[in-house]
């Protein structure tokens, strides 16, 4: 989309995370349309779960302008095993994040100079034996799968704080549901990655160590569908153009693969020789995660656009010429 079509172009930006492995992508693409100023909060000088940091970042982000949009990509969140170590952690954290963003963003009358606050969902918010393919109305249809439930919930509040906004006060918002991303620059921390990270660098190490086998978490038999992140990053700015209400949008690929054929698929790419022996003992998570992504293209034109095995293999290039 060119800039001088984009109603972001010309306008002041918060983005949270926008230094991390999305937010990088999402702000290239707001520069491309011609975003005038963004703002990315830092940690060590902006903690986003204290109010008074947060208040002090609306009100003087851009002084003595103001903000025009703010997208919310910050998280805190990992892998199942990290998942299952900080529960708590995770449910504070994001829960108030998101509180005080939108509260601060609300006194600071985001929404009465027609600007947009953009949050980013999880798909761990949906039920945890969601019919496949997964569809926005399904989201309050049972209880998010155990070992992610507190950061899914949490996310999920966050919907439920716009809507009521958007009914209380007229504040506008959009609320994306991205399904798991990988791409160049991810987490690939093996204590806190999602699952393609984990595997690429456990492949990639192995292979140099001369291994002959890795260890894989589960049985192989949960399926997983996976977004490259420029994809996703191009469907959230659009989600910030478009929309101006937390109607829920999936975005996603439209495609699912079992962890066993991931595997595989990774082992080939990376050229490991080993074996693949699978821990049993460990948990595979939801069963099976596939989103139905017709409303994100009948409400924002957007589509997948990267093939997985191309996505993989920028991803792979990408983690051996930086690790």
């Amino acid at each position: 989309m060119a800039s001088a079509s984009s109603p972001l172009a010309g306008k002041r930006v918060v983005v949270t995370g926008g230094a991390g492995f999305l937010g990088r992508v999402v702000c290239q693409k707001l520069r491309e349309r011609g975003v005038k100023e963004i703002v990315i909060p830092r940690k060590a000088e902006c903690d986003l779960t204290s109010e008074p940091d947060v208040a002090r970042l609306i009100r003087t982000a851009f002084a003595p302008h103001k903000v025009d949009a703010v997208i919310h990509l910050a998280a805190e969140v990992g892998g199942i095993g990290a998942n299952r170590a900080n529960p708590g952690r995770y449910f504070f954290a994001n829960m108030a994040m998101a509180l005080h963003l939108i509260e601060h963003a609300r006194l600071d009358g985001l929404h009465q100079r027609g600007g947009t606050f953009v949050q980013v969902g999880t798909i761990c918010a949906y039920p945890k034996f969601t019919p496949v393919p997964f569809r926005e109305d399904e989201l309050w249809n049972g209880y998010p799968e155990e070992t992610n439930a507190p950061y899914g919930v949490a996310k999920k509040a966050a919907w439920q704080m716009l809507d009521a906004y958007k009914l209380q006060y007229g504040f506008r918002s959009a609320y994306v549901l991205p399904v798991n991303l990988y791409g160049p620059h991810d987490n690939f921390d093996l204590n806190s990655s999602h699952v393609i990270p984990a595997l690429i660098r456990k492949c990639v190490e192995a292979q140099k160590r001369g291994d002959k086998e890795i260890v894989c978490w589960g049985t192989g038999s949960a399926s997983r569908e996976f977004l490259y992140v420029d994809d996703a990053g191009e469907g959230i700015v659009r989600a910030a153009e478009a929309m101006d209400n937390p109607d829920p949008i999936n975005l996603g690929a439209g495609f699912e693969i079992k962890i066993k054929d991931l595997v595989e698929l990774i082992v080939k790419l990376t050229g490991f020789k080993g074996g693949i022996v699978w821990d049993s003992t460990k948990p595979d998570g939801q069963p099976r995660r596939c989103l139905a992504t017709d409303k994100a293209e009948r409400l924002l034109g957007w589509k997948a656009q990267v093939g997985f095995e191309e996505g993989l293999k920028r991803t792979i290039e990408w983690y051996r010429a930086n690790s």
